[in-house]
């Protein structure tokens, strides 16, 4: 359960009043709905179970209200008054050390502060980047590394059992050109004739490739069997550009649990036998001499081919077989993180896992929608560095990690967004992650300054009444609760939401209550442990996204 302690109280509390009320003879707590009001005048906190009872007490919402009023134990629950607004709605104003009681758990739990067992250990597996190892990765696998590593991290810090997987596409027609274009290059290096496919690679690192390849084994595929050789180079150049993402992927600080090749699915026999099971279950039927799956027996809008009338397979086939691996391998729930172009790739998927015995609910696929990258409020398509398409590799460089990592993960993923390269590089507020990090330098500022000052933070906190420490408390108690919804919506965007409120609270708190004062010996200490406990609960959020938090600026 992943409601912080003021609200599971809270809930507590109102279930009781409820049953000593003789309206229910028990009522689960989580759908108990506590807010915080917009307005301050509505109290710390507000519910509307009243309305929410209407129906089955058939009675009015604000007599049900009046009667709960007069049952809830207010002191166990830490609440000062408590009032009805409106048609029924319930306003509470909490006791003072009610709120300050977060700053001790802050302190306690350091860098699992905002970690909850909400996901049960419920085991998922979510894959993406994915890309064909055939160069390097671009805007499209940027956003989806960013995306897919926070939603990882933020479901994992909500107790849920993640894996994270790459699928390597090493089996098809365009690691066949890679093999082609290397040893067209690698005969390139000895001075012979060559000939680049037609839709083969020209980049230059197929070149450098060639040139290492050259060095280690000289000339002994100049002249080697054509299946051997194309075998050879399939291996190497995979292997390289492989090697070449994990690199680029480890500077991104993007790691993966589980690298799955397509090749192994022919190897271990996972694709004949996952058409057979499908044959079995009377999913499929010949026409036109090619094998058709019937998934608009589970809501595709037309029938699929597995096998063309050459023999070959579909793109389709091996995805259903690596599908069917995933599920069998143990895991509760799938996710894949696709791009824009791969919506029709929703309902035959889920189909194919249907009609494989499992729930369509058990595959999730999360739709990345495009990014346009902008300077200076025109469109930028190509790369300064080299030409060609913008890559990871050039938003590390232009802008750094924090900046990309933040930029892509501050958007809906399932929105088309433009990217402002001149806000990620400003050094202002109207800079998100800038204005992040720096509140949390400023933080490290005063806990610094108050060390040199022999200022210590203090266990108790009845001095924090200010209007502007109170925000900045309820702020930091949502954390639990806003890391749990975040994950169960995959919602990373969620996070950046709340890391810029807590800066927003921060700075507005350092606007207006003086923190190292030498005159206020006492409230200083107060004050610091609260900074320390925003800074943890600060620099635990930006971590959720994959972002850095310095100490100074």
């Amino acid at each position: 359960m992943a409601t912080n302690k003021i609200e599971l109280s809270l809930k507590e509390a109102f279930k009781e009043a409820m049953i000593s009320c003789g309206f229910v003879e028990d009522y689960d707590v989580e759908k108990i709905t506590i807010e915080i009001p917009k307005e301050k005048t509505h109290g710390d906190y507000a519910t509307n179970i009243a309305m929410q009872l209407t129906k089955l007490l058939r009675k009015n919402p604000r007599i049900i209200a009046e009667e709960l009023i007069q049952s809830v134990n207010k002191e166990k629950a830490n609440i000062e008054t408590i009032e009805i607004a409106g048609p029924g709605f319930i306003n509470m104003f909490m006791k003072k050390d009610a709120m300050t009681s977060i700053i001790k758990e802050v302190l306690e739990e350091q860098e699992n502060f905002g970690q909850s067992d909400a996901g049960k250990g419920v085991k998922y597996n979510v894959e993406f980047v994915s890309a064909n190892p055939t160069g390097d990765l671009h805007l499209g696998h940027a956003k989806g590394a960013a995306v897919g590593d926070s939603i990882c991290r933020i479901m994992e810090a909500a107790g849920y059992d993640v894996t994270r997987e790459y699928y390597i596409n090493d089996a098809g027609n365009q690691i066949y050109n890679l093999a082609l274009s290397l040893n067209a290059r690698y005969r390139e290096a000895f001075g012979l004739d060559f000939e680049l496919p037609e839709d083969g690679y020209h980049g230059n690192d197929i070149k450098d490739i060639a040139k290492r390849i050259k060095e280690e084994v000289g000339d002994q595929y100049l002249n080697a069997p054509v299946d051997e050789t194309i075998a050879f180079f399939r291996k190497e150049g995979t292997k390289y550009e492989l090697q070449k993402i994990k690199d680029i992927l480890k500077e991104f600080r993007v790691s993966f649990d589980v690298w799955f090749s397509e090749t192994s699915l022919y190897e271990n026999n996972k694709v004949v036998p996952t058409i057979e099971k499908l044959k079995a279950g009377g999913y499929t039927y010949e026409s036109e001499g090619a094998l058709w799956f019937k998934s608009t027996l589970f809501g595709d809008d037309k029938d699929r081919v597995l096998i063309k009338s050459d023999g070959s397979y579909t793109y389709l086939t091996p995805d259903i077989a690596y599908h069917l691996n995933k599920l069998d391998r143990g895991y509760e729930y799938l996710v894949d993180l696709l791009g824009a172009d791969h919506h029709g790739y929703i309902n035959r998927m889920k189909a194919a896992i249907q009609a494989l015995g499992y729930n369509s609910d058990q595959l999730n696929i999360d739709i990345l929608q495009m990014v346009r990258m902008m300077e200076n409020g025109e469109v930028v398509k190509m790369s300064k560095r080299t030409g060609n398409a913008i890559t990871i590799k050039d938003l590390i460089d232009d802008i750094g990690v924090d900046a990309t990592r933040y930029f892509f993960a501050a958007k809906a993923a399932n929105t088309p967004y433009d990217f402002d390269l001149t806000l990620a590089k400003s050094k202002s507020n109207e800079n998100p992650v800038y204005y992040a990090q720096y509140a949390h330098a400023r933080m490290c500022s005063i806990l610094k300054q108050a060390k040199e000052n022999d200022i210590t933070m203090a266990d108790h906190f009845e001095l924090l009444v200010n209007d502007k420490e109170i925000d900045l408390l309820k702020h930091i108690n949502e954390f639990r609760n806003e890391i749990a919804d975040s994950a169960k919506s995959r919602s990373p965007h969620k996070i950046a939401n709340y890391i810029q409120r807590l800066a927003q609270l921060f700075h507005s708190f350092y606007n207006d209550c003086y923190v190292i004062d030498k005159n206020n010996f006492e409230l200083s200490r107060q004050r610091l442990a609260l900074v320390e406990a925003t800074r943890i609960t600060l620099k635990n959020a930006l971590n959720l996204i994959g972002v850095s938090a310095p100490e100074e600026m």
